[in-house]
């Protein structure tokens, strides 16, 4: 039996007969970019995500460089983020000169850590002018950029209340975690930070058929720059009031997205099922000590963009498993702050232990949701053999 990692097939074959007809209809029309699908698609994708506005763009990399330009993140200027993440994650703060700061993440749920977060900023930050500065650098901290790995908040509860205390703009990396439900706050990703960013790439719950992404926001002020920023900082046609840069949807992806976003809920809970068959198998087969499960944590509606699980031996465990046709992955084999593009941070091994911790023992199951319970019982037994 072969399990892929991920098989976009079947939900194209599923969609094929309505995707279609629109990608003639686009065809026709020759309105390629921006326009009324784009537009369609952002007015859902804010009713979706329970925000006042959402503002398509070219890729989920981008939304972050976008939001963190609406957040006035200037070269120098320093970003609290997470180490364990996509790189996109450090890259955009790179991209515009200003400077990751990498807080460790909780072991539970692979986020970042609040309590760090707030020891961090009490240790090293003061508020000087109207801004807060480390005090150690000399440097104005501008942002705090968590992540919502694998398809569950992070504690924002904690971290909105650390930032309010200190005055300081909260972007949310939702690229994994459309429709995932903080449980404290009972707000989906991206509705509960100053914005929110979102990748579309294929392999996402909700992925568009090439590169895509959309930011949230419920500040009418910040929703017009941002649609400003994606594209040169235009006001009008050819007049540009800052420079942004080249970031626009297109309306094919929008198109497609849209027609998707009508059956994101049933793909979730397909996810969901999927992750109760595995949480409920490795537990009955008595792995304590082999592998751990993931934890939904503070009551959260876990999407499950990557099943995620923390085993004995991952490495042998990986070849063993592609030896044996079923898919997996390593996100993340090294943490951002032992990135050699990151070198000149300063980091060293050992600084960020959890991080470190995660990403030589975590592995990613097949998880999307038209796997069939065959599938996923030769993926537990698989595993359960080679620990055998």
């Amino acid at each position: 039996m072969q399990v892929p990692l991920l098989d976009l097939k079947i939900q194209y074959r599923a969609l094929k007969e309505e995707i279609e007809p629109k990608l003639r209809e686009i065809y026709e029309k020759q309105y390629f970019i921006l326009g009324p699908d784009v537009q369609s698609f952002e007015e859902k994708m804010a009713e979706y995500c329970g925000t006042k506005y959402a503002i398509g763009c070219a890729s989920g990399s981008d939304a972050l460089v976008l939001a963190l330009m609406a957040c006035d993140v200037k070269q120098n200027d320093e970003v609290l983020t997470t180490p364990y993440t996509f790189f996109a994650t450090a890259g955009a703060i790179a991209r515009i000169c200003a400077i990751p700061v990498f807080i460790d993440i909780n072991p539970d749920d692979f986020n970042l850590n609040p309590q760090l977060l707030e020891k961090f900023l009490e240790e090293n930050a003061e508020k000087k002018d109207g801004e807060v500065y480390n005090k150690k650098t000399g440097r104005k901290i501008k942002a705090i950029l968590p992540v919502h790995l694998y398809g569950q908040t992070a504690d924002m509860k904690a971290i909105l209340a650390i930032a309010e205390k200190w005055g300081l703009p909260v972007i949310e990396d939702s690229a994994q975690s459309i429709g995932s439900i903080d449980g404290n706050l009972n707000k989906k990703a991206g509705n509960m930070g100053k914005i929110g960013c979102f990748s579309f790439f294929p392999s996402k719950n909700l992925g568009a058929f090439g590169d895509g992404g959309a930011l949230t926001t419920n500040d009418e002020n910040v929703a017009k720059r941002l649609k400003s920023l994606r594209v040169h900082g235009e006001s009008k046609r050819y007049y540009h009031d800052e420079v942004g840069f080249n970031s626009r949807l297109d309306a094919i992806q929008a198109a497609v997205l849209e027609i998707k976003l009508k059956y994101l809920e049933e793909w979730h809970r397909g996810r969901q099922k999927n992750a109760d068959f595995y949480n409920k198998a490795f537990n009955e087969a008595n792995c304590d000590g082999i592998l751990a499960t993931p934890q939904v944590l503070r009551n959260n509606r876990h999407i499950f963009n990557q099943y995620i699980l923390r085993v004995k031996d991952r490495d042998k465990l990986v070849d063993y498993l592609r030896e044996n046709n079923v898919g997996c992955a390593i996100y993340y084999p090294v943490p951002l702050h032992l990135q050699k593009c990151f070198e000149y941070l300063g980091y060293k091994e050992g600084d960020l232990p959890e991080a470190e911790k995660a990403a030589k023992e975590t592995i990613a199951l097949p998880i999307y949701p038209e796997l069939t319970e065959e599938q996923k019982q030769y993926v537990v037994d698989t595993i359960l053999r080679f620990y055998s």
